[in-house]
């Protein structure tokens, strides 16, 4: 048995956290015994803490309860002694409850680790969304119907079917997490719930050859940072979160084979395992890339512009970008149409699709294609030559 000092009210045994606390001298007539203790049923700090301190709360509650009804008071004689007041001593109800807004907590503080500002702040906006509409329960406490009424809010909000489609996915992440750590028993009511994952959802257009061609002239003709970002995701197809949060040293402008390098950095996550990759610089993506080199002053980001803090900002370059293409490009379409076009331009091209595949960092079937290295740069480079 060893006591823990970082979670109150506890001691450990066997790797499982138990609640202890004393019953105070004065109120010893009430019980059987001088020590309160029992399994938390749980070897995780963050839950064990949890439940000691709602244990010490409501032990704090009772405890001052059971002295004003023993305190000698003025007329106490005269007090209406019905089944009611006699029911009104606060329940002490000590278990292993995990409330949805602890539930959050340790998801974050056990998966929340180098993560964007925007996966804290997804998993808190979603679970928020259900507290809003059922309350702040105990995971186990969630019923079909509070889901469905959940997924009515939603839909009344005016949110489309993946914004929804998503906002289920990470309320199930955060609660089925949360259960297994707590060690709970759970039947995830936020699953299989029914709605229209189509409803609202807009088709991302691509952007023909000659738009194309307009944007890069003006990037060309403009000449700074923001227009090289442009003109680098314009002939490569990367993710504008890619490219924000490249560093001076992924792009390699020198030797036979010029290329940018995709791979993670602390201030910036892929967002697939497959999205780390090399994709060949031609075209207005190689004069970017030049462009960067020649004007870099020592500096360790491709962007200062969008990584001063330890994250890239790419929700900021989205903003600023897609303002300033808006425009000069058919409604709908965003910076993110460049990554469409990068594979119907491929397409057109009769390039193999796990080649495009490849390029793009995209989701292959088929468990041959999870074999082996892919292909050379030198085929890439190839294939990315004959769009220009």
């Amino acid at each position: 048995m060893v006591y823990d000092n970082l979670v109150p009210f506890s001691f450990t045994k066997n790797g499982i956290f138990y609640f202890e606390r004393r019953v105070p001298t004065d109120l010893l007539r009430h019980y059987d015994t001088r020590k309160i203790s029992y399994s938390l049923r749980t070897r995780s700090a963050q839950v064990a803490t949890t439940r000691a301190r709602r244990a010490a709360d409501q032990l704090d509650e009772y405890w001052y309860y059971l002295r004003c009804k023993d305190a000698e008071l003025p007329g106490k004689h005269r007090l209406r002694m019905t089944s009611s007041s006699a029911q009104a001593a606060p329940e002490v109800a000590i278990g292993d409850a995990v409330l949805l807004s602890e539930a959050v907590s340790i998801y974050l503080k056990q998966k929340g680790h180098g993560r964007p500002v925007t996966f804290h702040r997804a998993a808190e906006r979603s679970c928020g969304y259900v507290i809003d509409v059922a309350g702040d329960k105990d995971l186990r406490g969630y019923t079909k119907k509070d889901a469905n009424a959940f997924r009515d809010a939603l839909i009344k909000r005016g949110l489309s079917g993946s914004s929804i489609t998503r906002i289920f996915g990470t309320v199930r992440s955060v609660t089925n997490f949360a259960a297994s750590e707590a060690g709970v028993s759970f039947n995830n009511p936020f699953s299989g719930v029914y709605f229209d994952r189509q409803a609202g959802v807009q088709e991302r257009e691509p952007l023909v050859g000659e738009v194309i061609d307009t944007v890069q002239a003006e990037c060309v003709s403009l000449d700074d940072d923001l227009r090289w970002l442009v003109a680098l995701v314009s002939d490569t197809g990367m993710r504008l979160a890619e490219a924000t949060g490249l560093a001076l040293t992924d792009l390699v402008v020198e030797g036979d084979c010029k290329k940018v390098i995709i791979r993670e950095h602390p201030w910036r996550r892929l967002k697939t395992a497959g999205s780390s990759r090399e994709i060949p610089l031609v075209g207005k993506a190689l004069w970017a890339a030049q462009r960067i080199h020649f004007h870099a002053a020592g500096q360790v980001h491709a962007f200062p512009r969008y990584n001063r803090g330890q994250l890239t900002n790419a929700n900021s370059a989205s903003a600023a970008l897609n303002k300033w293409l808006k425009p000069m490009v058919p409604t709908g379409c965003t910076m993110h149409s460049f990554r469409h076009s990068l594979r119907d331009r491929l397409r057109a091209v009769e390039c193999p699709s796990d080649i495009v595949d490849q390029l793009g960092g995209w989701q292959t079937d088929g468990v041959g294609h999870a074999y082996g290295r892919g292909y050379p740069l030198e085929v890439l480079a190839k294939w990315m030559r004959k769009l220009v």
